[in-house]
C-alpha cells in the first residue's frame, strides 16, 4: 500500500497525540512548579512513595531539587517534541519533495522525464498527473524550438549560399551587361527574401511578448485596405477576390491585424489556380474568414501548415515569393489579440481560415 501524504498524515497524527499530551503534562508541570519554587512555595507538596521528577522538583526524597535543574529538563523536553515533530511533518511532506526532486531535474537534456504516479488518485496523484501534462507542453515546447531553429537556419543558409554562389561567378569572369543585369536581379531576388524571413521571425518574437500597445480599431477597415492592396496581385494571377465587410470593432495594434490580413489573404491568391476565387469575410462577431479555392488539401495535413516553414509541397524553399511563416505569423498574431484561429480543407479544393478576435462595442465616432 503506498503511503500517500493523507495516510501519512494519519499516522503522524496518531503518533504523535499522546507525544504533545505527554509533553504538555511535563511541561506544565515543570512550568508551574518553577514559577512557585521562585516564588517560595510549592504545587505539588511531598508525596510518599517512590520519588517521581516532581517530588524531586519540590524537594521531597530526602534530595532537594535545584531550580536550574527543571529548567535544563523543560529545555530537554521542548527540544525532543520538536525534534519529533519535524520529523514527522518531513516525513508526511515525503513524496511532495520527490516530485520537486524529480521536476528540478527535468531540461533540455532530460526532456523525457515524468513523474508515473501509481495508487489511488489521491492530492499527490492529482499533482503528480498534472505536472506529467505540464513537462509535456514543456517538452513540446522545447521540440518546437529544435525545430524552429533548425529550419530557419536551413532556410538562411541556402539563399546566403546562393548569394555566395552569384558572387563567385561574377569574381571569376568578365560578364557580358546581359549577363550582370541577370545576375543582380538573382542577389535582389534573394536579398528580397532574407529581408522576408528575417521580417516574419521579428513579427513572430514580437508577437511571442505580446501586445505593445492597443487602440479601438475597425477591423472591417483594416481587412478592407488589404484586398484593394492585394486586387493587383489577384488580377495577375487571374483570381478574384470577392469581400463582404461587416464594420466591427477590435482593441489591438493595426500592423499586426494588418499583417494578419495581409498573410492570410496572400496565401489564398498565391495557393490557387488561374479562374480561381478569394472570399473575405468580417462578421460582426469580429471573426475574419478567408476561403480560396484550389487544389485540395488533404485533411490530416490542415495542421501541420500553422508550423513554421511547413508546406504543402513538401519542398524546403518556396518559390512564390513567400518564406514559410504565413499561417505561423497569423497565429501567433491571432493569439496575441486573445483570438484563435482554425482551418479546413474544403471539399472541392482549397482551404478556409477562420480567425476569431474579440468584438467590442462600435464606438459613436466610427
Amino acid at each position: 500500500m503506498r503511503l500517500t501524504p493523507r495516510r501519512r498524515g494519519l499516522i503522524a497524527l496518531v503518533v504523535f497525540t499522546p507525544l504533545a499530551y505527554l509533553y504538555s503534562v511535563c511541561a506544565t508541570d515543570l512550568v508551574i512548579n518553577l514559577l512557585l519554587r521562585v516564588r517560595g512555595g510549592n504545587y505539588f507538596g511531598c508525596r510518599g512513595g517512590a520519588v517521581t521528577l516532581m517530588d524531586r522538583f519540590n524537594g521531597c526524597g530526602g534530595t532537594a531539587y535545584h531550580t536550574g535543574y527543571a529548567v535544563i529538563e523543560l529545555l530537554a523536553f521542548t527540544m525532543v517534541f520538536a525534534a519529533a515533530a519535524y520529523g514527522l511533518a518531513r516525513w508526511i511532506v515525503l513524496p511532495v519533495r520527490q516530485v520537486a526532486d524529480t521536476v528540478a531535474r527535468f531540461g533540455p537534456n532530460a526532456l523525457g522525464l515524468r513523474l508515473h504516479a501509481a495508487g489511488p488518485r489521491d492530492e499527490t496523484r492529482q499533482l503528480a498527473d498534472a505536472i506529467d501534462a505540464m513537462l509535456d507542453r514543456l517538452a513540446e515546447g522545447y521540440e518546437a524550438q529544435r525545430r524552429f531553429a533548425s529550419n530557419a537556419s536551413h532556410e538562411l543558409r541556402t539563399p546566403l549560399a546562393t548569394q555566395r554562389a552569384l558572387i563567385e561567378v561574377s569574381l571569376s569572369q568578365a560578364l557580358t551587361p546581359d549577363q550582370l543585369e541577370l545576375l543582380s536581379r538573382q542577389l535582389l531576388a534573394t536579398n528580397e527574401r532574407n529581408e522576408k524571413l528575417v521580417d516574419g521571425l521579428l513579427t513572430l518574437a514580437e508577437t511571442e511578448r505580446g501586445l505593445m500597445a492597443t487602440n479601438y480599431l475597425r477591423l472591417d477597415r483594416i481587412v478592407g485596405d488589404v484586398v484593394e492592396v492585394h486586387r493587383r496581385t489577384a488580377a495577375e494571377r487571374e483570381v478574384q477576390l470577392h469581400p463582404t465587410l461587416v464594420p466591427v470593432t477590435v482593441i489591438g495594434e493595426e500592423p499586426l491585424l494588418d499583417r494578419l490580413a495581409g498573410n492570410l489573404v496572400f496565401n489564398a491568391i498565391k495557393y490557387n489556380a488561374p479562374g480561381g476565387w478569394v472570399r473575405v469575410d468580417v462578421a460582426a462577431d469580429a471573426t475574419l474568414t478567408v476561403i480560396n479555392s484550389g487544389p485540395a488539401v488533404p485533411p490530416e495535413a490542415v495542421a501541420g501548415l500553422f508550423e513554421p516553414f511547413r508546406r504543402l509541397s513538401g519542398e524546403r524553399l518556396d518559390h512564390g515569393g513567400g518564406v514559410g511563416l504565413g499561417l505561423t505569423i497569423a497565429r501567433s498574431i491571432v493569439a496575441a489579440h486573445g483570438g484563435a484561429i482554425e482551418a479546413e480543407a474544403n471539399p472541392g479544393g482549397g482551404l478556409c481560415v477562420r480567425a476569431r478576435l474579440r468584438a467590442v462595442p462600435l464606438r459613436a465616432d466610427g
